[in-house]
């Protein structure tokens, strides 16, 4: 067990060096989250490619899951436009399969090395609808905010008919029991058009 366990951390450690020594070179980057099962004739995938070709013509590089759905979107909008598309791809045993419009597409075996990359990488972080990934996602970045782990950055959650019950439910049950306090609460940004969103980012991480 010892010594699996030790194999384990190391292919963690070495996708880590491998992918650093690619993103650091594309920077400033935006992380964008979403569902895996989202279709392609859907206003979701639509809003998501036009948010990502936005930002590239922005000057920021894109990071998607490199998968289909909303991360297919993600790639497919900012391979359109003038920066750079990254695919952070996780070999799964089914529906990861990369998407074609990657500029740079890394590989993982392990979601821990995988998620330290879409957080220690990216400026800014834009979620959008999506499942237990998502979730997970999301929650560990605020985790990494609220804790001082990382710098405050922006977390923007984009799409309100999605994620305004679980707002809701965070704010009267999670922040009306103390389980957070209002700054934590705060860490939390919507905001519905693609504009509004690359302005938002601008503002904060280029000073524009």
């Amino acid at each position: 067990m010892f010594n699996n366990n030790t194999h384990i951390y190391q292919q963690i450690f070495d996708e880590c060096v491998r992918a650093d020594e690619e993103l650091d070179t594309v920077q400033p980057a935006v992380s964008i989250y979403g569902s895996a099962r989202i279709p392609a004739n859907t206003p979701e995938y639509a809003f998501a490619e036009r948010l990502a070709r936005q930002f590239a013509d922005a000057g920021f590089t894109v990071l998607s899951g490199g998968g289909p759905g909303i991360m297919e979107a993600a790639n497919k909008g900012a391979y359109a436009g003038s920066g750079i598309s990254v695919g952070l791809n996780i070999v799964l045993p089914r529906e990861q399969v990369p998407n074609p419009y990657q500029n740079i597409a890394l590989h993982f075996n392990h979601f821990a090395s995988r998620k330290a990359m879409f957080v220690q990488h990216a400026v800014a972080y834009v979620i959008l609808p999506g499942g237990f990934g998502t979730l997970d996602e999301l929650f560990e970045t605020l985790t990494l905010v609220q804790t001082g782990k990382i710098p405050p950055r922006p977390i923007i959650l984009s799409g309100k008919a999605f994620w305004q019950g679980l707002v809701d439910w965070l704010r009267e049950q999670v922040l009306g029991k103390g389980l957070i306090s209002e700054s934590d609460f705060a860490l939390i940004r919507q905001i519905e058009q693609e504009d509004e969103i690359v302005a938002a980012v601008r503002a904060v991480c280029m000073g524009r």
